[in-house]
């Protein structure tokens, strides 16, 4: 088998570009197809990138059926990706697919289902797990120096507006889901991903802004509630219509300290009179460029020649989606949800 290994993208959009750069960056590597629902669609972006010897396909039949492609990036609109995903673990290809991975408990299931009978490797793109400010948080949490956490508060704060190519098909129900799938599942998982807990209940509140400017066809503007099994508990806040610059603000508190994004103040450092602030890169754009695909993408092919699960991988945000979906249920029954689902 060659050490190059073959990848294919489905998609054409923003994203989709984002990992056509990473997997340009990575010297194990090479995009050999590109599917669009248009032909020229494809072709195009091939051109974009100048990826000499990269096909374009309209059919995802017909691409997997070539033996040189080992890793599909599935960067499509949400509804499409559990049916996309399933097709390509079956039919042998790693995968790596863009959040939401699925909009209901159904496909969820059926999609972790596919990815374990299969037996091929995966990541969920929860990207910012790799955003510099994350991977120094974890540092911090693994060396105690807030102690353990009790409260943890992670928001997602992006106006996606008329203007923005994505808008007009997440604004749809059908096809956003809901404020935390289409969007706030960031936030979820990065809660997750401190925390260190199994969430085992979930309560929310919903709304949208005074004459819904924004058209959207599900409640916008959601409040989450988490409590997990170790004590601590949760809160995330997503808005997709809020009318503000993009912040993605997290608070994390421990009997030894507390993180606020880039500042931290802990009883470790004795003397301490205020806020010690750390110079890094925040996850603070909503802009593709600033995402790091690179070393996600880099931790996969890694993950694919050890023969190893990813911590990002489907099984996993499985728990991540289901914090999402009981929100949901929560809004329509206004009472609390227990984890995990019967």
């Amino acid at each position: 088998m060659s050490t190059i290994l073959g990848t294919a993208i489905l998609g054409t959009g923003d994203v989709a570009g984002g990992h056509v750069r990473a997997y340009q960056t990575n010297p194990h590597t090479e995009v050999r197809a590109i599917l669009s629902r248009d032909r020229q669609r494809a072709e195009a972006k091939a051109h974009e990138f100048s990826l000499t010897g990269c096909s374009a396909y309209t059919s995802l039949d017909e691409l997997l059926k070539r033996d040189d492609i080992q890793i599909v990036s599935i960067c499509t609109p949400h509804y499409l990706h559990v049916e996309q995903a399933i097709a390509c673990a079956q039919a042998g290809k790693h995968v790596i697919v863009e959040k939401p991975v699925a909009l209901d408990l159904d496909g969820l299931r059926k999609l972790d289902e596919a990815i374990r009978k299969a037996g091929v490797r995966s990541v969920v793109s929860f990207v910012l797990r790799w955003n510099p400010l994350f991977e120094n948080i974890r540092a911090l949490l693994a060396d105690g120096m807030i102690g353990d956490i009790f409260h943890g508060e992670v928001d997602y704060l992006h106006g996606i507006t008329k203007d923005l190519a994505l808008y007009p098909w997440v604004r749809r129900k059908q096809f956003g889901g809901s404020a935390l799938l289409t969007a706030g599942c960031h936030a979820v998982d990065a809660l997750r991903w401190f925390v260190q807990q199994e969430a085992v209940e979930v309560f929310s509140y919903a709304n949208t802004s005074p004459g819904n400017p924004l058209d959207y066809e599900y409640e916008p503007n959601s409040v989450t509630l988490v409590r997990f099994a170790g004590g601590a508990m949760g809160k995330v806040m997503t808005s997709i219509e809020s009318v503000a610059p993009y912040t993605f603000p997290i608070v994390l508190m421990g009997n030894g300290g507390t993180i606020r994004d880039n500042r931290v103040f802990s009883k470790r450092w004795p003397g301490l009179r205020g806020w010690a602030t750390i110079p890094t890169i925040l996850p603070d754009s909503g802009s593709v460029e600033h995402h790091p695909f690179v070393p996600e993408i880099a931790h996969f092919v890694d993950c694919i020649q050890r023969g190893v699960e990813s911590h990002c991988n489907v099984a996993d945000a499985v728990k991540t989606h289901e914090i999402c979906l009981a929100a949901e249920v929560s809004r329509i029954e206004s009472k609390p949800v227990r984890l995990p689902f019967a």
